[in-house]
């Protein structure tokens, strides 16, 4: 079950069954969130899959799909409230170029 720390937290993080998870960066465009959330949902299927597999070099792949989503979402990294927006925009964005690089 999911609640929302009080104050000024409920917008950095979300709490579920007592554990603290960052949240994404809410001043990042929607459609650069969508984009992110698409990469990790596909890199966190990739994991599943090559772990099914027994494929330890394309679960470490997948594994950095998840990271590189997740620094662009700013729910890893440094921390989004300390940094300027325009920062955060621009590791957003260079975390997709990276991402849709991968894509080929």
């Amino acid at each position: 079950m999911a609640d929302v720390d009080s104050g000024d937290d409920s917008e950095r993080w979300l709490v579920v069954d007592g554990r603290r998870w960052r949240r994404t960066d809410p001043s990042l465009p929607a459609e650069v969130v969508a984009a992110l959330t698409s990469h990790l949902d596909r890199g966190r299927s990739a994991v599943g899959a090559a772990k099914r597999r027994g494929d330890d070099d394309a679960v470490a792949a997948a594994r950095e799909r998840v990271g590189l989503a997740k620094h662009g979402l700013g729910e890893r990294g440094p921390y989004w409230w300390d940094e300027p927006e325009a920062d955060r925009l621009e590791r957003a964005r260079e975390a997709l170029r990276r991402l849709d690089e991968l894509d080929g």
